[in-house]
């Protein structure tokens, strides 16, 4: 009986000659534990991909089980944050000497913050898909940080031409009398007559993109959410009474937007935030109206960085 297994990424060589960008592995599923900035640490169902460049154009292929290994020594007995996700893009390429020089690892999960209604102090949960890509190129490090975010938009066009229609129905009401009376009007403004159009709103995503700087030991993700939903001001709610759901249709009428204006204010905001080297956000309105989209793509705009 033999008494050594056969090792073919060791023992021959590429059929066909060639560097390759990226080796490894996608969508490996383990439950790992971030470390996020004001928050305990919380385990997620993470979907991981891991590569490694592979540069001896001769070689068989990578020894993926290593790569496997190193993210299973981080799932088991260390927590995700900016140090060991360094040290582990250094593990996939000390296990590959002489093959790799480039490294890379992306994390996907969904994050759940408890989320406070906006008057009645209900609590509810609500989930933010994120995403953390770390690179080791030739040993310049870069670690991003990505989230979707969901929110209410209102046309300003719309409210606009909603106003003109319940400035008509009013003429069309009270016009001719030379006094209208307070308790009727009151009454009237109550009622769909009064009423008589809404401006269109939708559910809308905002797509932001942040590359973290050195200054940064933990993931951000509650602070990122905190200042992308204060910017915006109508973020999707969770636990809501009827007190909630009125302040939600204030708020919406008092910061009507285009997605032009969404983005502005993405932008305004993350240019005044710290720890975060360069930024890209796109803002997606999912129209009620029509059957496409309204998108505003930008980034910070410094050199050599994202680009929109």
């Amino acid at each position: 009986m033999p008494t050594s297994m056969p090792d073919i990424a060791n023992h021959t060589t590429a059929q066909t000659e060639g560097k390759l960008d990226w080796v490894g592995m996608s969508n490996i599923e383990m439950p790992v534990m971030v470390g996020s900035k004001d928050q305990a640490e919380r385990m997620v169902s993470a979907h991981i991909d891991a590569y490694v460049n592979l540069t001896e154009p001769e070689a068989k292929g990578i020894h993926m089980s290593r790569l496997y290994l190193l993210l299973d020594e981080l799932s088991n007995s260390n927590v995700l944050n900016y140090q060991s996700l360094s040290s582990l893009l250094d593990g996939f390429i000390s296990s590959h000497q002489e093959l790799s020089d480039n490294a890379k690892v992306v994390f996907s999960f969904d994050y759940h913050l408890r989320r406070k209604s906006l008057i009645s102090g209900k609590q509810g949960w609500k989930a933010y898909p994120v995403t953390i890509t770390g690179r080791l190129d030739k040993g310049k490090l870069s670690i991003e940080l990505a989230i979707d975010v969901r929110y209410s938009s209102t046309c300003p066009c719309s409210a606009a031409l909603a106003r003109q229609l319940i400035q008509r129905a009013f003429m069309d009401k009270f016009g001719q009398d030379g006094n209208v009376d307070i308790d009727t009007m009151h009454e009237w403004l109550g009622s769909t007559e009064g009423i008589v159009a809404t401006p269109h709103s939708q559910r809308s995503v905002a797509e932001v993109k942040v590359m973290l700087d050195a200054s940064v030991t933990e993931f951000p993700i509650a602070d990122l959410v905190d200042a992308i939903e204060g910017s915006l001001k109508t973020p999707v709610q969770a636990a809501v009474k009827r007190e909630d759901e009125q302040e939600f249709a204030r708020l919406n009428g008092q910061n009507l937007m285009f997605c032009e204006d969404a983005a502005r204010k993405l932008q305004h905001t993350l240019n005044n935030e710290a720890g975060y080297a360069d930024f890209w956000l796109k803002v997606n309105h999912l129209e009620s109206l029509h059957a496409h989209d309204a998108v505003s793509i930008t980034a910070k705009g410094i050199p050599g960085g994202y680009t929109a």
